[in-house]
């Protein structure tokens, strides 16, 4: 669930260029190969956790002024996986994702507020074809240069109310209370990289 996500690459130290050299903004990928965006959902009495499999973003940013950067993540709801094949079928149904109606969930930044190697980043997370502002919790991991490609890696953290997004689905259990946790918390881990020239 979101996963919005590619924002705390905004944590990119900023890059030195002459007063004469045109200022573009660099394009960085997610490799879904070495990332994750994951969740957590409170399941009775433990903690539930899934994932998504297919995520694509990409963050544009001016060397010189990171924080004005462009941040727009994708995640395919078909890809969840819980590694519960009845499970899997059930979150991608209308019970919770509809990933027939609503293929797609997107992050969208705002803003961004570094202090440091952590980050408050603001977006637009949209699920289910709502869209609700979020705080991600960011981390920046480091850089790796490269003489084609650099990789950038960070940590974020948000937690998100299901039922904000329409997803309302639960069932009441022997004893009183509810199967399942309103509260959802993302947790993402990205390797990103940039091409050069």
């Amino acid at each position: 669930m979101l996963v919005r996500i590619a924002a705390a690459l905004l944590l990119l130290p900023t890059l030195r260029v002459t007063a004469s050299a045109q200022k573009t903004p660099a394009v960085w990928t997610i490799d879904k190969t070495h990332s994750n965006v994951g969740f957590q959902i409170r399941h009775f009495v433990s903690r539930v956790p899934g994932r998504f499999k297919e995520v694509k973003g990409t963050i544009s940013a001016d060397p010189d002024s990171w924080q004005n950067a462009a941040i727009e993540v994708e995640i395919q709801t078909a890809s969840v996986s819980t590694n519960n094949d009845g499970r899997d079928a059930d979150l991608r149904s209308n019970n919770f994702f509809a990933a027939d109606s609503f293929p797609v969930i997107t992050f969208r930044s705002t803003k961004v507020e570094r202090s440091g190697d952590d980050a408050k980043i603001y977006g637009d997370l949209t699920i289910r074809g709502v869209t609700k502002a979020v705080v991600l919790d960011g981390h920046y991991n480091g850089i790796q240069p490269g003489s084609r490609l650099e990789r950038v890696g960070f940590d974020a953290t948000t937690t998100i109310n299901r039922l904000d997004f329409g997803v309302k689905w639960n069932r009441a259990v022997e004893g009183g209370g509810v199967m399942l946790g309103d509260e959802v918390k993302i947790e993402i881990n990205v390797e990103a990289v940039h091409q050069k020239g």
